[in-house]
């Protein structure tokens, strides 16, 4: 029997902390070397989805965004690299890319859409988009990119079905 490929899951968050929620379902599924592309406007829930997905890794401190430092460097279940692009200037090798890229931690770049095609060929993208019926409402849309980010968006749609997210 073959699986079903799955191109994206949609998920309607109502709260900041629905948004973290969903982080931490995701984390459950993160292994070293996976790349998760955050995409959206200013204040749209990415660092709230961060901190979410940080706390789901065991990271006891508060993820904050590195917005002026470009990385910040957390320790849980497994290393998290957290990138913001939205002030980057020149290339990605100032932050150090090469070396945290594949290497034996996450990587979770926000304003991923500053590097299109770079970041996310394998690996998780993630568009955070307000939504227009609710005034603190945001439509979160995860896509698969290569077999990798298929076989999380799969164990994600697998844990949806079984616990849907509010």
């Amino acid at each position: 029997m073959q699986s079903r490929l799955i191109q994206q899951l949609e998920y309607i968050s109502r709260s900041a902390a629905a948004t973290r929620r969903l982080g931490r379902r995701l984390a459950a599924y993160l292994r070293p070397g996976d790349v998760i592309c955050l995409v959206g406007d200013l204040g749209a829930g990415k660092t709230t989805f961060v901190q979410g997905l940080a706390a789901g890794l065991g990271v006891r401190d508060l993820a904050t965004s590195p917005t002026f430092v470009l990385v910040h460097e957390y320790h849980g279940r497994i290393p998290l690299f957290h990138l913001d692009l939205y002030r980057l200037s020149g290339d990605l090798t100032e932050v150090g890319l090469d070396d945290i890229l594949g290497g034996d931690a996450a990587v979770v770049v926000e304003w991923a859409e500053r590097m299109p095609g770079l970041l996310c060929e394998t690996g998780l993208e993630i568009a955070f988009d307000f939504d227009a019926t609710r005034a603190t409402g945001r439509r979160i849309v995860v896509r698969a990119a290569g077999e990798r980010g298929q076989q999380v968006l799969s164990q994600l749609e697998q844990e949806r079905d079984a616990r849907p997210c509010d």
